[in-house]
C-alpha cells in the first residue's frame, strides 16, 4: 500500500507549522495595512487586484506568494491624508526589523550579564533565521555578526568567571552553559558564512545585498489572465484559475493530462499545498470526458486526499473521508462500466502519462497503474482510526458509526468488481474486510448492512455474483460461505484471521461445540505465538467469546477453563486491545511503543464488556472452587487452588473484619461464595441473581434460571463434602427438600460423585424410623464409608503426590528443551488432520513453551487458550475411558 500512498516527510510538516506560527503576526499586520490604504485614492488596476485577493494571500503559505507581495509592497505605498503617510513594508523588512530588535535586546542584556535573557533573544533570532532559510532567502549579515559577537562574549565571560574569586550564581552559570552549546551548534551550521564574515565583513555584506536584490525580479505578482480560445470555440470573457506564483491552470478537456502531470510532480515536495492539489484535481474531474482521463484523475484524487493528513496518529477529517469514499465508489463504477480499462498494481508496459490511451491505440485492454484494493484498505483503516480518536460516549461517535453502512457498500461493490476480473488476491483481501465488518455484529445490524449494499450491487450491472444475505438465508451461512472462500487461498495470514472470526461468530451465536471443534482442529494454540499482535488479539477475543458462550449455555467448567488464562495475567483489557498497559513503578514506555499500543486499540463498539466477563469468570470460579475446597482435607492441598485470582479475592474477603452490604459485582460474588461455603444456598442464589450486569446478556432469563439451578446443585455437593465426616447416613428426600431439588436430581448428583471417586459412599434403601411412617416403608439414603488411614498410609500418599509433581516438572523441562509440537510449523489445518482432543494429542500432552509474543508477554498470554483446549480434550478422553470400563 505504501507504493500508492506516499506521505510527505515529517520534517516538512514541522517546518510548515513553525512557518505558520512565525508568520501569523506578519500576515495579520499585512492584512490591516491594505484596509487603510483602500481608503485613499486607488492608484491602478494592480492595486485593485492585490487588495481584492486578500483572502487568498492570507490563507496561502507558500514562499512565492509572500515574496511577490513583498516586492509589490516595496515599490508602492499610499497616502491616507495630506499630513499622514502610511508606508507598506514587506514581510522581509519586518523580519529584518525583528532581527535587529533581538540583536539590540541581546546587547543590552549582555551589558548587565543577564545570560537568561540573552539565551531567549538568541532562540528568537534563530527561529527568524530558520524561517529565512525555509523561504530560500540568504542568511542576514546581522545574524552572523551577532553570532560572532556572542561567541567572543561567552569566551570572555567564562575566562572572567574562572579568574574571579566570586563565582556567578548557579542560574546564571546554567544559562551561560546552555547558551554556549547553542552558539557552538549555530557556528557549526553556519561555518562557511562565519568564515567569510571574519575574512571581510564588508564583502560579506555586499554579497548579502546582492543576493537580496537578485530575489526581487525573480518573483512576479499574481495576475489573472484570460486563456486563449481553443480551436472551434468562441472567445469568451471568462477568467482562468491562477495558482501560486502566478501559475495558470487552464481546465479544459484537452489539458487534463498535462495538468495532472503537474500535480504528480508537486506531490511530496516541500511546502506543497495539498488543499490546492485536491482543488485542482476536483476541477480536472469535472472536465474529464474520456474513461482513461477520469480513471487517472480519480486515482490521483484519492491518493491526494489520503496524503492530506501526514500525521501518524491523527485521523482524516470526516468530510474528507466521505468525499474519498464517494471517489472510490465512482472509480469502481467507471471501471465496471468500461471493462476495457483495467486498474492493476503491476503494469509491465511503459506508457506516457501525458498521452490519452484507448483500447484502439493499445490494441487491447488499457492497463492503468493503480490499486483499488489499497484504496479500500486505507479507507477502512482511516475509518477505524477515526473511531479510535472520537469520544465513544458522545453523539459524534454514533454519527460516525453510521458511515459504516457506506463503507460496507463500497467493500461489497469492490468484491463484485474483483470477482468479475478474477483478481484472486484482491478478492481475498476484500472478503477479509467484509468478514471483519460483520463477524461480531448482531443479525439485525448485519441485515441492515446487507440491505444497504444490494442496490449498489445492482447498479454495477456485472455478470458476476457474490454471496449475500439473501442468497445465504442467514448470517451464519453468510459468514461460513465467506470464510470458506478464504480457507482456499494461499495467504496463511488471511486463513488464520478468517478461522478466528469464524470461531468468534459461532460462539457469538451460542454454537459452542462447533466453535470448540474448529479451535481444536485448527491447532492455533501452538502457532499463535508466531503471529502478529493483531492476530493474537483476535485469538484472545475468540477464546473469551467461547468462554462466554459456554457460560450462557450452562457449561461452567468449560467457561472457567476458557476464561482462566486471560484473567490469570491481570491484563484483560490489554490482551483484548481495549486499554493501555498499566506501567509499573520505575518502568517507562517509549513514544514509539505508546503510539503502536494506541494504534492497535479496538473501537469502542467492538469491545467485549469486561465487567460482564469478570462476572462470568468469578461465578464460574465460585461454582468450581467452593465444592473443591470443601472436599480437601489438608492445608497443603488447599493451597493448590484451581483459580488463583478467585482464591486471592476470597482470602481477602475472609480477612475483612466487617463486611457491609455488597456494592460492586465482586462484593456480590464474594459474599455469595462465603454463603455457599456455609450451606446458605438461598442467600448465595439471591446475591448472584441480584447482580445487574446480567441484563447485558441476550438471554437474561435463561441465564438466571441456569445460575439458580447450578447454585442449588453445587450447594448440595458442598454440603455433602463438608458434612460427610459427621454422618453415617443421609436421607435423600431430606436433601431434596433442603435444596429444593427433585429426588431424581439429588440421586443423579450423588451417583456422579460416587462414580468419580469424589465421595466414598453408596446408595441404599433403609426402613423408615420416623414417627408416622408406614410399616415396612423404605427410604433412599446415602451411606458414607470412612476409611481411617494409618500413619504409614498417610506418609505414603504424601510421598506419592510429591513424586507425581516431580515427574510432571521433569516432563515439562524436557519438552521445553526439545522444542514445541509440530503444529507450530503451520497454520490452520497444517497437516490436514482433523483431530479433536486438543493440541499435542497423541504426543504425551501439550508441550509448554516460553512466551515469545509481544511486549509484556502478550503472545504467551494469547497462546494460553491451548491449555483450555487440552483440558476439554483430556476430560473427553477420560470420559470415554470410564465408559469403556
Amino acid at each position: 500500500m505504501s507504493r500508492f500512498f506516499r506521505a510527505a516527510d515529517d520534517t516538512d510538516t514541522e517546518s510548515e507549522s513553525e512557518e505558520e506560527e512565525l508568520l501569523t503576526s506578519d500576515e495579520e499586520e499585512e492584512e490591516e495595512v491594505p484596509q487603510q490604504v483602500a481608503k485613499s485614492k486607488p492608484t491602478g488596476m494592480a492595486r485593485f487586484l492585490r487588495t481584492g485577493s486578500g483572502d487568498e494571500d492570507s490563507s496561502s503559505s507558500s514562499s512565492e506568494e509572500e515574496e511577490s507581495d513583498e516586492d509589490d509592497d516595496d515599490e508602492k505605498g499610499s497616502e491616507t491624508s495630506d499630513d499622514e503617510k502610511t508606508v507598506v513594508k514587506s514581510a522581509r523588512d519586518k523580519r529584518v526589523e525583528e532581527m535587529e530588535a533581538c540583536g539590540k535586546a541581546s546587547d543590552n542584556a549582555l551589558k548587565v550579564g543577564d545570560w537568561n535573557s540573552v539565551g531567549n533573544e538568541f532562540d528568537k533570532l534563530g527561529r527568524l533565521v530558520e524561517r529565512q532559510k525555509n523561504l530560500q532567502e540568504p542568511v542576514p549579515t546581522l545574524f552572523i555578526r551577532q553570532l560572532v559577537n556572542l561567541d567572543k562574549s561567552i569566551a570572555n565571560a567564562a575566562a572572567k568567571d574562572k579568574d574571579s574569586k566570586k563565582k556567578m550564581n548557579a542560574a546564571a552559570a546554567r544559562a551561560l552553559a546552555t547558551l554556549k552549546q547553542k552558539v557552538k551548534r549555530a557556528l557549526k551550521d553556519n561555518e562557511e558564512d562565519v568564515k567569510a564574515f571574519n575574512e571581510d565583513p564588508n564583502a560579506f555584506e555586499s554579497m548579502y545585498q546582492a543576493a537580496v536584490a537578485a530575489l526581487a525580479p525573480a518573483v512576479k505578482p499574481i495576475k489573472v489572465v484570460k486563456p486563449p480560445p481553443e480551436e472551434g470555440e468562441e472567445e469568451n470573457d471568462t477568467f482562468t484559475t491562477v495558482g501560486k506564483a502566478g501559475k495558470v491552470y487552464n481546465f479544459t478537456a484537452t489539458s487534463v493530462m498535462k495538468n495532472l502531470a503537474a500535480v504528480h510532480e508537486s506531490r511530496g515536495r516541500k511546502n506543497t499545498d495539498r488543499v490546492e492539489n485536491i482543488t485542482i484535481l476536483q476541477k480536472l474531474l469535472e472536465v474529464a470526458e474520456t474513461p482513461y482521463s477520469r480513471i487517472s484523475v480519480l486515482l490521483a484524487l484519492i491518493a491526494a486526499r489520503f496524503d492530506y493528513n501526514t500525521a501518524v496518529t491523527a485521523y482524516m477529517p470526516v468530510e474528507m473521508w466521505l468525499s474519498t469514499q464517494k471517489n472510490v465508489d465512482e472509480l469502481i463504477t467507471v471501471v465496471a462500466s468500461n471493462p476495457d480499462y483495467v486498474v492493476q498494481e503491476v503494469v509491465t508496459v511503459e506508457y506516457d502519462p501525458l498521452e490519452e490511451r484507448t483500447p484502439q491505440t493499445e490494441n487491447g485492454p488499457v492497463l492503468i497503474r493503480g490499486s483499488i484494493i489499497s484504496s479500500l484498505d486505507r479507507l477502512d483503516e482511516e475509518f477505524t482510526k477515526s473511531l479510535q480518536n472520537i469520544d465513544p460516549h458522545g453523539t459524534e461517535y454514533v454519527d460516525r458509526l453510521k458511515h459504516s453502512m457506506g463503507l460496507y457498500k463500497t467493500i461489497c461493490c469492490a468484491q463484485l468488481y474483483f470477482v468479475s476480473k478474477n483478481h484472486s488476491d484482491a478478492i481475498a483481501r476484500a472478503i477479509m474486510r467484509r468478514v471483519e465488518q460483520i463477524y461480531s455484529k448482531p443479525d439485525a445490524v448485519v441485515q441492515a448492512l446487507e440491505n444497504g449494499a444490494v442496490p449498489a450491487l445492482a447498479d454495477l450491472k456485472l455478470s458476476a455474483t457474490i454471496p449475500t444475505l439473501a442468497s445465504c438465508d442467514s448470517t451464519k451461512n453468510l459468514v461460513h460461505t465467506l470464510c470458506v472462500k478464504l480457507y482456499n487461498t494461499d495467504n496463511s495470514f488471511l486463513r488464520t484471521r478468517a478461522i478466528l472470526c469464524h470461531i468468534y461468530h459461532y460462539a457469538f451465536h451460542n454454537e459452542f461445540y462447533t466453535a470448540r471443534d474448529m479451535l481444536f482442529m485448527s491447532r492455533l494454540g501452538d502457532s499463535i505465538y508466531n503471529a502478529d499482535v493483531g492476530t493474537q488479539v483476535l485469538y484472545n477475543r475468540a477464546v473469551v467469546q467461547l468462554g462466554l458462550c459456554a457460560f450462557r449455555i450452562g457449561l461452567i467448567k468449560e467457561a472457567h477453563s476458557a476464561l482462566h488464562d486471560i484473567f490469570a495475567t491481570q491484563r484483560v483489557k490489554e490482551l483484548l486491545a481495549q486499554g493501555m498497559h498499566q506501567q509499573k513503578y520505575g518502568s517507562t514506555m517509549s513514544p514509539e511503543q505508546e503510539r503502536a499500543e494506541r494504534a492497535r486499540q479496538l473501537p469502542f463498539h467492538l469491545h467485549v464488556n469486561t465487567e460482564l466477563l469478570e462476572a462470568a469468570f468469578l461465578v464460574s470460579s465460585m461454582l468450581v472452587e467452593i465444592p473443591l475446597l470443601a472436599s480437601i482435607d489438608n492445608e497443603e492441598a488447599k493451597r493448590k487452588a484451581v483459580s488463583k485470582p478467585f482464591r486471592r479475592l476470597l482470602d481477602f474477603a475472609d480477612r475483612q473484619v466487617f463486611t457491609g452490604p455488597p456494592e460492586s459485582t465482586r462484593d456480590h460474588i464474594m459474599q455469595a461464595s462465603k454463603a455457599l461455603q456455609d450451606g446458605q444456598w438461598e442467600k448465595a442464589r439471591d446475591l448472584i441473581l441480584g447482580i445487574k450486569i446480567w441484563s447485558l446478556m441476550p438471554e437474561e432469563k435463561s441465564v438466571k434460571e441456569m445460575l439458580g439451578r447450578r447454585i442449588q446443585e453445587e450447594g448440595l455437593r458442598t454440603y455433602l463434602f463438608t458434612n460427610s465426616a459427621y454422618y453415617t447416613t443421609l436421607s435423600i428426600p431430606l436433601l431434596a427438600a433442603t435444596f429444593s431439588l427433585p429426588q431424581k436430581a439429588v440421586t443423579s448428583i450423588i451417583s456422579r460423585m460416587i462414580w468419580s471417586d469424589e465421595l466414598s459412599a453408596s446408595l441404599d434403601y433403609v426402613p423408615s424410623t420416623f414417627d408416622g411412617a408406614v410399616s415396612g416403608e423404605k427410604l433412599p439414603v446415602v451411606i458414607f464409608h470412612r476409611v481411617e488411614l494409618t500413619r504409614l498410609q498417610q506418609l505414603a500418599q504424601t510421598l506419592s503426590d510429591k513424586v507425581n509433581t516431580l515427574v510432571e516438572n521433569n516432563e515439562k523441562a524436557l519438552d521445553a528443551k526439545l522444542g514445541g509440537s509440530d503444529g507450530a510449523r503451520g497454520g490452520p489445518w497444517a497437516d490436514g488432520e482433523k483431530r479433536v482432543g486438543g493440541a499435542g494429542e497423541g504426543e504425551g500432552g501439550r508441550r509448554e513453551r516460553p512466551s515469545r509474543g509481544g511486549r509484556g508477554g502478550r503472545g504467551g498470554s494469547a497462546g494460553r487458550g491451548a491449555r483450555f483446549a487440552q483440558g476439554l480434550g483430556n476430560r473427553m478422553d477420560g470420559a470415554s475411558t470410564r465408559r469403556a470400563q
